[in-house]
C-alpha cells in the first residue's frame, strides 16, 4: 500500500521505519528540515504527502497540531483522494477526534487508533492499537496495522481516543501511588529492600518491579516524556469536567506532573515523577 506518515517525532519516525521494509511505499512529512529515514520519500507539505496515498497516518503532538496539518491549502485534507483512509494515532481529546471526522472530504475513511506503548514497542512492532471505526475500513487497513502491533477493536469512531485516555489515566495514577508509597517508606526509615518486598505483596507489584531499576539508578531516559504525559493528564482532566465526573485522584496526579515539569523534569521520562515525589520535601 502507499502510506503517508504525517509527523516524525519519536513515534512517527519509528512507525515510518517499521513500514518501509515490509513492501509498503512510504511518504513522509515533518516540520523538521531534514529527515534521516532510508527508503522513504520526503515531501514539503501534508497535502503533498496525502496525494495518492491509500492510508495517511497522523502522529502529532496534540489537537492543535492535528488541526494544523489537516486544514488549509497545504493541509492533508487538500491532498486526499477518494477511497483513502486517515488513521489518526495522536493522543488528542474527544472533541479533536470528532472535529477530524467532520473535516475530511467525502469518500475518505477514518479510523482513530491511538496506541499503548512507546519507542521500544514502536521499533519492535508490538504497539497495542486501540481501534475505533468501521469494520470494513479496519479490514482495508489491516496490511498496515498488523505491521505496527496488535489490534484491539474498542468501538466506533472516537472510542480509540476514549480508550487511550482511560488507559493513560490508570498509568499515571499507579505511578503516583507508587511514588508516594516509596516516599512514605523512606520517611519511616524502611530500607529500599524492605519497601519493595512489601510492595511485591500488593496490587503495585508489577509496577514496583518494573520501575525499581530506574529508581535505584536514578536514571529516567525519555521514552514517554513527562511533558507529554502532563499534556495527556490535562486532556483527561478536561474530559472528566465535561462529563461531570469527579476525578479527584486524577487531578491530584496531574499536579505532581505539573510540579515536576516546573522543576525541570519535563524532558525526562514521565516516570521521573517518582524521583520528584520521593525527593521533594515541604518547605
Amino acid at each position: 500500500m502507499h502510506v503517508a506518515v504525517i509527523g516524525l517525532g519519536a513515534m512517527g519516525r519509528r512507525i515510518a521505519g517499521r513500514l518501509t521494509p515490509t513492501g509498503h511505499s512510504v511518504t513522509v512529512w515533518s516540520r523538521r528540515s531534514t529527515v534521516d529515514l532510508p527508503g522513504v520519500r520526503v515531501v514539503h507539505s501534508p497535502a503533498d504527502a496525502a496525494r495518492g496515498a491509500d492510508v495517511v497516518i497522523t502522529m502529532v503532538s496534540d489537537g492543535a497540531a492535528l488541526r494544523a496539518v489537516v486544514v488549509g491549502e497545504d493541509g492533508l485534507a487538500a491532498g486526499l483522494g477518494d477511497g483513502a483512509t486517515v488513521v489518526q494515532m495522536s493522543t488528542v481529546d474527544i472533541a479533536a477526534a470528532q472535529w477530524l471526522s467532520q473535516s475530511l472530504p467525502a469518500g475518505v475513511g477514518l479510523l482513530d487508533v491511538p496506541v499503548l506503548g512507546s519507542i521500544v514497542e514502536a521499533d519492535a512492532g508490538t504497539l497495542v492499537l486501540l481501534i475505533g471505526g468501521d469494520d470494513d475500513i479496519v479490514a482495508a487497513c489491516e496490511p498496515v496495522l498488523r505491521v505496527l502491533g496488535t489490534q484491539h477493536r474498542v468501538g466506533g469512531l472516537g472510542a480509540g481516543t476514549a480508550a487511550k485516555l482511560v488507559a493513560n489515566n490508570a498509568l499515571f495514577g499507579v505511578i503516583g501511588v507508587l511514588g508516594e508509597c516509596l516516599a512514605l517508606a523512606e520517611s519511616f526509615g524502611l530500607s529500599a529492600d524492605a519497601a519493595f518486598e512489601i510492595l511485591d505483596r500488593t496490587p503495585l507489584q508489577a509496577q514496583a518491579r518494573r520501575r525499581r531499576p530506574a529508581i535505584t539508578e536514578d536514571q529516567y531516559p525519555p521514552r514517554f516524556a513527562l511533558d507529554t504525559a502532563l499534556k495527556d493528564a490535562g486532556l483527561i482532566a478536561a474530559s472528566a469536567r465535561e462529563g461531570g465526573i469527579d476525578a479527584r485522584l486524577s487531578a491530584a496526579m496531574a499536579t505532581w506532573l505539573s510540579d515536576a515539569s516546573g522543576k525541570g523534569f519535563g524532558g525526562l521520562d514521565y516516570t521521573a515523577v517518582l524521583a520528584y515525589i520521593r525527593h521533594r520535601r515541604p518547605r
